[in-house]
C-alpha cells in the first residue's frame, strides 16, 4: 500500500508543507535572498570624518538608513559600542578621493541587514559624486548605468523558486526508484516478480516509468499553482519537456545504481552523492539547467537554451537504452 512506501509519503508531506506555507516561505526566503527587501527595519548609522557632510546627505536620503553626525571617530565608536547606532561610517579625503571605512556588528543577523543597507547607500553616494565631479573632468567619463529598479520577488521567483520547484520532484523521483528496487532485494520479492511472465528488463522498465512520470506531473501542478497566484511562467510545455527528460535520465541512473548496489543505504548514498556532484558540476557550464529553466520561465530563452533542451532529451533516451542493455545482460 502507498502508506507503506516511506519515501513517497515523506516526499508528498514535504511538498504539501511547502504548498500550505508557500506565501510565508516566499517572504522568508526573499528576505534571505535580498535582506534589503525587509521592511520596517532601519539601520542607525554614525557618520564622521572630514568628508562626512556629503556622505551624510547621501546616506540619510536612503530608505532603511538613518544617519547621525558625530564630531569625532571616537565619539562615533563610543555610540557603536553602547549600541546606540548599528554601524559607523568614517569618510575622509585622501589624494583627491573620498575613502569610507565602515564598521558593522560582528556575526549576527544585524550584520547582514546593516551591510546590505550601507552597501546601497554607498553606491548612491558614489553615483552622486561621479555626477558632481563630471563637470571638472577634461574628458567625459562613461555614463553610469541606470539604477536597478527590479523587485527582489521577481528575481527570487524566476532564478530560485521556479528551478527549485521543477528540479525537486526530479531528485525525489530518483530516490523513490532507488528505494523501490532495493526493497525488492531486501524483502526477497524480486524472485516472486520474476516468476511472472516478465523479464527483468520489463520489471525495471515499469519501475522507471512509474517514477519518471511523477516529476513532470508534479511540475505541471506547481506551474498551475504559480499561475493561479499571479506568477506568469512562459513556455510551460518546454519546461515540462526539460523536467520529463531530466526525470527520465535521473531515474534511469538511479535504477542502475540500485541494481548494482542492492543495499538500500549504500545505493542511496551513491545516488545522492552522484546527483549532487553532477548537478553542481553542470552549473559550471555556460548553458546549465538552472539558467535554462530561469530563462525559459521568464521568456528570454535563446537558441542555445533550446539546443540544451534537445540535448537533455537525447541524453535521457541514450541513458534509458544503456540501462536497459545493462539490465538485460545482468539478468542473463
Amino acid at each position: 500500500m502507498l502508506r507503506k512506501e516511506k519515501t513517497i509519503v515523506l516526499a508528498l508531506l514535504i511538498q504539501l508543507f511547502i504548498a500550505a506555507f508557500s506565501s510565508f516561505l516566499v517572504v522568508g526566503l526573499v528576505s534571505l535572498y535580498d535582506p534589503g527587501s525587509v521592511g520596517g527595519y532601519t539601520v542607525e548609522t554614525a557618520v564622521t570624518g572630514d568628508a562626512s557632510d556629503d556622505l551624510l546627505a547621501a546616506v540619510d536620503d536612503r530608505e532603511g538608513v538613518s544617519a547621525r553626525s558625530y564630531p569625532t571617530r571616537s565619539a562615533a565608536m563610543a555610540a557603536f559600542e553602547e549600541r546606540r547606532v548599528d554601524a559607523v561610517l568614517v569618510a575622509t579625503h585622501a589624494d583627491g578621493r573620498i575613502a569610507v571605512r565602515a564598521t558593522v556588528p560582528d556575526s549576527n543577523v544585524r550584520t547582514t541587514l546593516a551591510v546590505v543597507q550601507i552597501r546601497d547607500a554607498l553606491r548612491a553616494f558614489e553615483r552622486a559624486e561621479r555626477t558632481d565631479r563630471a563637470a571638472y573632468l577634461d574628458a567625459l567619463p562613461l555614463e553610469l548605468p541606470p539604477p536597478a529598479r527590479s523587485s527582489p520577488y521577481y528575481g527570487f521567483t524566476y532564478t530560485l523558486l521556479v528551478p527549485l520547484l521543477l528540479f525537486l520532484p526530479v531528485f525525489i523521483s530518483g530516490s523513490i526508484t532507488v528505494d523501490s528496487i532495493t526493497e525488492e532485494f531486501e524483502r526477497g520479492t524480486l524472485e516472486l516478480l520474476r516468476v511472472a511472465p516478465l523479464s527483468m528488463t520489463d520489471i525495471v522498465d515499469g519501475k522507471v516509468a512509474a517514477a519518471a512520470v511523477l516529476a513532470p506531473a508534479q511540475a505541471a501542478l506547481w506551474l498551475g499553482l504559480l499561475r493561479l497566484n499571479g506568477t506568469t511562467v512562459a513556455r510551460p510545455l518546454v519546461l515540462l519537456a526539460v523536467v520529463a527528460s531530466l526525470s527520465l535520465l535521473i531515474v534511469s541512473l538511479a535504477a542502475a545504481t540500485a541494481l548494482f548496489a542492492p543495499d538500500r543505504r549504500v545505493a542511496q548514498l551513491f545516488y545522492s552523492t552522484g546527483v549532487l556532484v553532477a548537478f553542481g558540476g553542470s552549473t559550471l557550464l555556460p548553458v546549465n539547467p538552472p539558467n535554462t529553466v530561469a530563462r525559459l520561465a521568464i521568456g528570454s530563452a535563446h537558441g542555445g537554451d533550446l539546443l540544451a533542451v534537445a540535448g537533455y532529451v537525447v541524453v535521457s533516451l541514450v541513458a534509458v537504452a544503456v540501462v536497459r542493455r545493462a539490465v538485460t545482460r545482468l539478468s542473463l
